[in-house]
């Protein structure tokens, strides 16, 4: 195939301190079509102490503007240096508009449909607001390709008239253990979970599950791994329920060290408001330990319910208790759950899920061109 080329926008780029799970897993897709060699540009925010263009893992990375302004640089780069063979306009909350200047094939990467968690971060009416413009955004954007990473992302899409919509499922770069060892459901139980520490994760609910658990009579420990700005206000809350001794912060973990947490612990619990996928569950799952989430988006598809792991019949820390209480007396379905997790979690190797979605990608820019 002829080198193609490609311009990626999205509002971050991995060495902006914003980045996040949305930037890592770009940078995966990005960097294989690079390799393949084509000519992959990535256009960003400039942030503080930036270059203003650099290049990681064969991507040119151009940076333009600050939020409100970027669109305008991303335009004037484009109009200068295309047009491309096809533009990845990646949504978060705002999208780049690039349907409108861009003069190719352009399609949207959307991770999630933020929609309740407007709710967890705005008060009425600017919750209200967030959630009408992004329903209005889908539908100015209805007849524009989407590639997204769960079924659930794209129902979501299509109630908002979204015509056409693919999922690509996300990778990981948590290797599976090449065997399953052995592992006890014994008491203490050893409870993670993995996360920003933001209002829309809810980890003060997993903090609520565990003391559930111990007023029931269930012994049960948990690590929460991850930073963010409600730190403070969750160490407060595990104090005033009589849980300090019990939780474990630890802020700042590399890979090696997160999978050791992961793999020491019984169940992951995961109780955010919405997720494009839920990555960390299929992190937690590679290291034999399966997870038990909220009944909502992302999460009911990176966990099958009752095979991997468990799905709570209500978005209630009461919920996620009285399954973990009703597996405790079922060793062997834990050892079940364990199991199929950790085989399951093979599927989402980057090897794996890379070729198919690059080769998707080549398809879409083959078939583009200016207009």
């Amino acid at each position: 195939m002829k080198p193609l080329s490609f311009l990626m926008l999205n509002w971050r780029d991995p060495e902006n301190p914003l980045a996040g799970g949305a930037e890592r897993v770009t940078l995966k897709h990005m960097a294989e079509l690079a390799r393949r060699g084509h000519n992959v540009v990535w256009f960003a925010n400039d942030f503080d102490g930036a270059k203003p263009e650099t290049e990681i893992d064969g991507i040119r990375i151009v940076r333009g503007g600050r939020p409100g302004t970027s669109i305008f640089h991303a335009f004037l780069f484009a109009r200068k240096n295309g047009p491309f063979d096809l533009v990845i306009d990646q949504h978060h909350g705002i999208p780049w508009f690039a349907q409108w200047w861009s003069r190719t094939r352009c399609i949207a990467y959307i991770h999630e449909v933020l929609g309740p968690i407007w709710e967890s971060f705005y008060r009425w009416p600017t919750s209200v607001i967030g959630q009408t413009q992004e329903r209005l955004i889908h539908q100015f954007y209805a007849d524009v390709p989407f590639w997204t990473v769960s079924e659930s992302t794209r129902l979501q899409l299509l109630e908002h008239g979204v015509d056409e919509v693919s999922v690509r499922p996300n990778g990981t770069d948590t290797e599976p253990l090449p065997e399953l060892p052995a592992k006890r459901l014994a008491k203490p139980l050893r409870l993670i979970a993995l996360s920003r520490l933001a209002p829309n994760k809810r980890v003060s609910d997993v903090i609520r599950v565990l003391a559930l658990l111990n007023a029931a009579g269930c012994p049960a420990e948990l690590t929460v791994v991850g930073s963010g700005w409600e730190r403070d206000l969750l160490g407060r809350l595990a104090g005033s329920l009589g849980q300090a001794d019990a939780v474990t912060f630890k802020e700042h973990l590399d890979d090696d060290e997160k999978n050791v947490e992961l793999q020491k612990a019984h169940l992951l619990l995961h109780s955010s408001v919405r997720e494009g996928w839920g990555l960390n569950v299929i992190e937690a799952n590679a290291m034999g330990t399966p997870a038990v989430v909220y009944p909502v988006g992302g999460l009911v598809d990176s966990t099958v319910d009752g095979v991997t792991g468990l799905v709570s019949t209500g978005e209630t820390p009461v919920s996620i208790a009285v399954k973990i209480l009703q597996l405790v007396d079922d060793p062997d379905r834990y050892d079940q759950l364990r199991e199929a997790a950790w085989r399951r979690s093979f599927e989402f190797r980057w090897e794996k899920v890379l070729r198919p979605t690059c080769d998707w990608l080549e398809n879409l820019a083959g078939d583009g061109g200016a207009l």
